[in-house]
């Protein structure tokens, strides 16, 4: 049976380990732990910055996905932004983001002042995008810049 739960604290290591593998098989990016760990640890402690929600099948965590918010002054209300989308490979193509993905959604409909879901998507992650399609989102058009990090590392 498949659940759908927020994370807390306590889901730390496997948040950091999901975040980890993600960043690997998606852009072939080894992600520094020093700080990948407190950065999720620092989302955990407060929900205002993040929320994760875990999958779980049979108890055992399976995947993951957080949310973050944007204010959008041109919609007059909150944008949430679908992140670090994780499902580990042994349970992939078993509907575990597709649940995900409608737990948030149903969340979203039901909060006040959130008036759509966005999320972003590496340009050659096809298999992604296609996934993210038959959930009815759609390219917005917009290209993703950005400037990180803000100045050197000591």
């Amino acid at each position: 049976m498949l659940a759908i739960r927020r994370a807390g604290p306590p889901d730390a290591p496997i948040i950091i380990d999901f975040n980890r593998r993600l960043a690997q098989e998606s852009e072939g990016r080894a992600l520094d732990v020093a700080v990948l760990a407190p950065g999720v640890e620092s989302a955990l402690a407060d929900p205002g910055k993040a929320i994760y929600f875990l999958a779980l099948r049979d108890g055992e965590v399976v995947g993951q996905t957080m949310i973050t918010f944007e204010w959008s002054d041109w919609r007059n209300g909150w944008l949430w932004w679908i992140q670090s989308v994780y499902v580990r490979p042994d349970f992939r193509h078993q509907g575990i983001f597709r649940a995900l993905f409608d737990y948030i959604r149903q969340a979203a409909e039901h909060e006040p002042g959130v008036v759509g879901l966005r999320l972003y998507v590496e340009q050659g992650n096809t298999r992604a995008q296609d996934v993210y399609a038959r959930l009815g989102l759609e390219s917005t058009g917009y290209f993703v810049l950005e400037r990180y990090p803000l100045c050197a590392r000591a």
